[in-house]
Order: C-alpha cells, then structure tokens, then sequence
C-alpha cells in the first residue's frame, strides 16, 4: 500500500458522504456495500467520495485482529475493492493497514483511511489517538499512526482524521495548515448526548482551519454497539450544511459552488430524545437477530412495563411474524396481566402464546421439599418460579430456533434485582441501559405516539406477582437515577457490589447511555 499520494489536478466540486453498515468479518459483504455507494456517487457525478472507519473489515471485530490471517484477508479485500472502483470517483474509506514497526506479542495493525484511484488503494491517514476510555481498547491491537500530510484530491486540498483524532483538544493532532476541506472518518457508537459532542468538536476545528469540516459515521449494530450514522458537514464558520439521517444507510452528495438550501440541515438535528433511543434499540435488536442469521425472537410478555417496550421494539425491529410473545401466569398472577399481554399482542401482531406455570411449579414444590417450605427459605420459593419461566421460555427457543429477549431494566441489574437463570435468562438484553424511569418515559411515549401500549401496564405497581400482593420494594424515581448516578462515575455502592457476578452472567446489553453495563465497565466481582 502506498502513502500519501494525491489524484492529480482533477476540478469537481461536489464530495460524496455515504454512511454503510458493514459486519464484522462479512469482508465479500462489506466491499458489495461499499461498491453500492461506489455506484451511486459515480452517478450523481461527485469527485470524491468519503465512506466511514472501518467500512472494510466491519468494527468492533477485537481479537480477531490477533489472527493474521484475518488481517491478510482485509488486506486482500482492500486492494479488491480498489481494483472494482478504478472507474471512480476517488474513494476514501477505513480499512486496517500493517503498520511499520510491529511490537512482540501485538498485531501492530493501523486504524487507516486509504485513498483509492485509478485502482489502487494509498495510505491518507491512520488513527493517533487511540481510544481507551468506555468500550476502547484500540491499543490492545492498534499502534499510533505516522502524521501524513494533506492530498490534492478533486482540486482540493484535503486533510483526513480518523475517528477519535477530531476530538483532540490542543494535544497531539493538529490537522495541516492551508486546508481547503478537513475529512474525519469515524465509527463512533450512538449514546443519547454524543451528537453535540461531535458537532462540538467539528466546529472547533472548522474555525481553528477556516475550512469546511466533514464527518462520516457507520451506522448499523454490531454486539453491544449502534452505530447511528448522522453525518454532517459544516462550512468554515462551524455552520450546518448537510446532516444525514440516523439510524438508515445514505449517500448524500455535497456541492461545495452551491449555496445550500436553508431547510438542508434537518434529519436528526433536534429529534425527540425518546424517538431518538427508540430508533437506536430498534435498529441494535434488528442487526442483531440479522446479522446472526436469528430467524425469530422469542420474550415473556407478563403485563409489566418492561416486557410490554421489549416486545413493541421487537415487532418494529424483526416485523410481528417473527415474533412469539408468551404468558406465563401463576397462581399469583393477577388475571388483568395476562389480559394485557394478549390485548397488547394483538395490537402488535405478534404471536401469543400463554403457557400456566402451576404444574411446574407443583412438581417443583414436591420435589424441591424442605428448600421451600419454611420461612426461612427467603425468595427460594420466588426465584424457582422465575427459573421454571425461563425454562418454558427457552424451550420454545430449542424448538423453533431464534433466540430469547431478556426484559430486565437497567435500575434492577444495578440492584441485583433479577434471578439468575431465571428473569435475567436472554441472549440480548434490549433495555438493561434503561433505568425503570426511562422504560416508563419511553413506555408512554408509545402509548402517546402510537396506542398499542394498554393503560393499566403503566398505571400498576411494578410487581414479580411471585408471591401474594407483591410489589416491588422500590421508589423506582429515587433509587432508578441515583444508582444510574453511580453507573456512569464509575463508582459502587453496596448493592452494586453484591450483584456483580449477575451482570457478568447476563446477555449482550444494547447501550444507548454513555456508560452501560458491559465491556464499558468492567468491576472485578471479587473484591473488598
């Protein structure tokens, strides 16, 4: 791979930003994308065309980058794509490079933006700050790229950043002088405040450079992280120009000799906050199951609050056909929850099904004896429930293959507020970065936006109905952002602490808050 060479004196005017969603590893998948958006820039007539971080080889793929196998094969696919683009516009895109000085034990890799013309692929900029705070851990397998000077591309010179280097502040990337456009390439994952944070960061450097800034974002899901897309670009005095959608693929063209529409800057600029997590949990639920080759979701619907929002999230993200939602009412099961579970299935067109727990848990207590039967049992009696519901749940999942939606809130995994095997059983948790006060908002904007959601799942006490007249032993409004308080500063309290060793035995978390549970806070379960 070549560094750093230029594409001649061409003179367009119009660069192309095209945000794609890549899978990890997919490498034949991800080039057809990125030929697809290729294909469309080359007919709207666009001199340069700027693809997202990482578009090649799909992120985050971790320690497959150990594997040098895998690292040759982005290779090849980098240069393949090269080859089939050779007709242009010029390409810029994310890719992994082999940097010069590979360390004992690390892969050495580059986090790179190549430039592709005239069917070759040349090295325009590799990431230097290397991100390790949250879900980064960029070091374990990349090394700092060399600082490369600006390219005349379509006319222009061009300086290119990858992902975290625009939000250097007076440290150690400091974009060339004498700009005409500065290009970031990103894949920076979605949480609910990140937009200003980036549109900051940009207008910083718009004014430092007095050029235009554009930015380019993956979108799509992949594990834990939704990435939302939103490109943008800003003229030289921090302005909007152009703002892709969130959430969808695009390709958007920009012209820089015309004068941009004033309603051009509207998509995701200033959505509703809940439409906006909506959105981002929808798509994370929907690449999952797709990318996974998952055919259908499985949930237990039980007339609460949580269950009610995960299976209104799978209905929109996987279609109502795909989607099984079962009841399994108890002894202690108030016969209004059930109703509601079928009230809001029908709504929804998901499928329903209602299974009775009494003759397991009948056969439980006759088996189980004296674990059961004295006070001081404790919630012996009330977590066999819970396990007999998830084996119901999964025997559904063995036999029609798919996989199960875990319903638990962010403020009960912080309790430790769940059972083992039981209500915390799922493969993907799709609202264990919600706090019980945020599934509530969210619950009601559906209910206001949309029906679908009965009135009494929102107006009930929040209840296991594990055992008679039970309600949960919380003021969810208090102790729901008081714990989130201490998720997000990194910190413990007691609670936190005891349940540990649970939220390292839960499903994959879909994070749309700065901090969730998961590879962004890893606590040691022994401790003191």
């Amino acid at each position: 791979m070549r560094k750093n060479a230029g594409t001649g004196n061409a003179t367009g005017t119009s660069i192309a930003l095209a945000q794609v969603n890549p899978c990890v590893g997919d490498l034949e998948g991800n080039v057809e994308r990125c030929l697809a958006a290729i294909e469309t820039a080359r007919n709207e007539r666009a001199s340069l065309l700027v693809l997202p971080e990482m578009a090649i080889p799909g992120t985050p793929a971790r320690d497959i980058l150990f594997d040098s196998s895998f690292v040759e094969a982005v290779e090849a696919a980098t240069q393949d794509l090269a080859r089939r683009a050779s007709a242009g516009p010029p390409v810029v895109v994310g890719t992994l490079a082999v940097g010069d000085a590979p360390r004992t034990g690390h892969p050495g890799l580059l986090n790179a933006a190549v430039l592709m013309a005239g069917g070759r692929a040349t090295l325009v900029a590799a990431k230097r700050l290397l991100p390790t705070g949250d879900v980064s851990f960029e070091p374990r397998w990349f090394t700092p790229g060399p600082a490369l000077p600006p390219v005349t591309v379509a006319g222009r010179r061009v300086g290119f950043l990858v992902g975290e280097d625009l939000w250097d502040e007076g440290g150690e990337v400091h974009p060339p002088a004498e700009l005409r456009v500065l290009v970031c390439i990103a894949a920076s994952p979605y949480h609910h405040s990140v937009m200003e944070q980036r549109r900051c960061h940009a207008r910083r450097h718009a004014r430092e450079q007095g050029c235009p800034v554009l930015y380019v974002n993956l979108w799509g899901g992949n594990d834990e992280l939704i990435f939302d897309g939103r490109s943008f670009a800003l003229d030289a005095e921090g302005r909007p120009l152009v703002q892709l959608p969130g959430f969808e693929g695009a390709v958007r063209v920009l012209d820089f000799e015309s004068t941009p529409q004033k309603d051009e800057p509207t998509e995701a600029a200033d959505t509703q906050p809940e439409a906006d997590v909506y959105r981002a949990l929808v798509l994370g639920v929907r690449d999952f199951a797709r990318k996974n080759r998952l055919a259908r979701a499985f949930l237990g619907l039980s007339g609460g609050v949580d269950s009610a929002l995960v299976a209104v999230i799978a209905a929109d993200a996987l279609g109502p056909e795909r989607v099984t939602a079962v009841a399994i009412p108890s002894r202690y099961t108030d016969p209004r929850s059930t109703a509601c579970a079928r009230e809001l299935a029908q709504a929804l067109g998901i499928h329903f099904e209602v299974v009775a727990l009494e003759r397991l848990h009948a056969a439980a207590e006759e088996t189980l004896g004296n674990l059961l039967s004295s006070e001081e049992s404790g919630t012996t009696a009330e977590n066999v429930q819970a396990r007999l519901r998830a084996t119901i749940l999964m025997g559904f999942v063995n036999r029609h293959g798919g996989l199960l939606l875990n319903t638990s809130n962010k403020t009960e995994a912080a309790l430790g507020y769940g059972t083992l095997y039981g209500d915390m059983a799922g493969t993907l948790c799709p609202i264990a970065d919600l706090t019980k006060p945020q599934v509530y908002e969210l619950a009601r904007w559906i209910r206001a936006t949309r029906g679908l959601i009965p009135p009494y799942i929102l107006e009930r006490p929040p209840s296991a109905e594990l055992k008679p007249d039970q309600v949960d032993p919380f003021d969810y409004n208090e102790v729901g952002p008081a714990m989130e308080r201490l998720v997000q500063a990194n910190r413990s309290n007691a609670a936190l602490r005891r349940s540990e060793h649970k939220r390292w035995q839960m499903g994959v978390v879909l994070k749309v808050s700065a901090r969730a549970f998961g590879t962004g806070r890893m606590m040691p379960i022994t401790r003191r």
